[in-house]
């Protein structure tokens, strides 16, 4: 079987691993990627790095490096795909890229992080600094089973069904795991906190936008908190009178939007995903979509933004579906019976 690793797009930074920094407009062969005879099974990417994750669990990265959010301890840039030696006797999982930081779920249920932590996003608060290696965010006692990264916060989701989050993301009320504490709205965690308004739900699967995040229980109900200015909470249906309310009161929208709320009408979803300021849900084999549509992301032929979830009709019913968000892009891997 052949395998091969293509690339394109911006490039500032040698994010497409190609060896040099100029932007590519179609996508090119990775020739003389030394991972690729081991196959990978994820590939992600942030602001301007790279990251993928080989078949044996192994981490390789590039790309922009300012803050060390490569975990290679140099602040370099890197134009090729490179072994991140610093996690040599862990088997990567999953890894969340932020703007300028790198998130790292290994077999174990441990989380680890690197990068810039100006916003807390690294969970670490010893660290006040860039971290050039990854470290184990010590305070996240529970096992992780997914990871997300926003702008500039993070969200984690335990096998226990639990969300902790962390960083810069005009984040929910939260209380930290270790003072008990409830935080005030929109100021920055820099260090894990539960959640408020989750715990009795068993939550599967996390994702994070620039200022929004979103969780997807076990029962497949979807619950959104943060940032609502483009729709992307989804929330007209669930707080009719939210105009009204922002008239009235600017700080009572900011509380109603901090708590994190289901989507009434994507009852039974199976997958979320998150741009920037859009979303992406899949419900019983179709795509729904709410939020920021400028560019046409949300697929309903127009460029108005959507603030209830609306079916992606374009693409119909699939037997198997896989969607994925860019910042301000969809995509959508749909299987459909002969």
């Amino acid at each position: 079987m052949e395998r091969a690793l293509f690339a394109w797009g911006a490039n500032s930074y040698g994010q497409l691993g190609l060896g040099h920094k100029e932007d590519t407009l179609a996508p090119q062969s990775l020739k003389d990627v030394s991972c690729k005879c081991q196959g990978f099974k994820s590939i992600t990417g942030g602001g301007g790095h790279s990251a993928l994750i080989t078949d044996a669990g192994e981490l390789f990265v590039c790309g922009r490096n300012k803050e060390g959010q490569l975990g290679l301890n140099h602040s370099e840039d890197v134009l090729c795909f490179t072994l991140c030696t610093a996690l040599s006797g862990f088997c990567v999982t999953q890894i969340a890229c932020g703007w300028d930081f790198t998130i790292i779920l290994v077999g174990t249920g441990l989380v680890l992080s690197c990068g810039s932590n100006s916003f807390g996003q690294l969970g670490v608060p010893q660290i006040s600094g860039p971290c050039l290696i990854p470290l184990k965010i010590e305070s996240m006692k529970e096992k992780v089973v997914d990871i997300s990264a926003g702008l500039r916060h993070a969200l984690a989701a335990t096998e226990s069904g639990l969300v902790f989050q962390w960083g810069t993301g005009m984040a929910s009320r939260a209380k930290r795991t270790s003072q008990g504490k409830t935080l005030p709205l929109f100021l920055t965690a820099k260090e894990p906190c539960g959640v408020t308004g989750l715990e009795d739900i068993k939550v599967k699967r996390v994702a994070a936008g620039t200022y929004h995040s979103v969780s997807l229980t076990e029962t497949g109900k979807i619950f959104t908190w943060g940032r609502a200015d483009y729709g992307q909470l989804g929330r007209c249906a669930v707080v009719p009178d939210e105009q009204e309310v922002c008239r009235a009161s600017e700080q009572h929208l900011e509380r109603l939007c901090n708590i994190p709320i289901s989507v009434p009408c994507l009852e039974g979803a199976s997958q979320i995903a998150c741009g920037s300021e859009h979303n992406l849900a899949v419900v019983g084999g179709c795509c729904f979509s709410w939020g920021w549509n400028e560019h046409g992301m949300c697929g309903d032929g127009t460029e108005a933004n959507v603030h209830v979830p609306k079916l992606v009709e374009a693409l119909g019913h699939a037997e198997q579906m896989i969607v994925g968000c860019g910042a301000g892009h969809s995509m959508a891997f749909c299987q459909t019976p002969h």
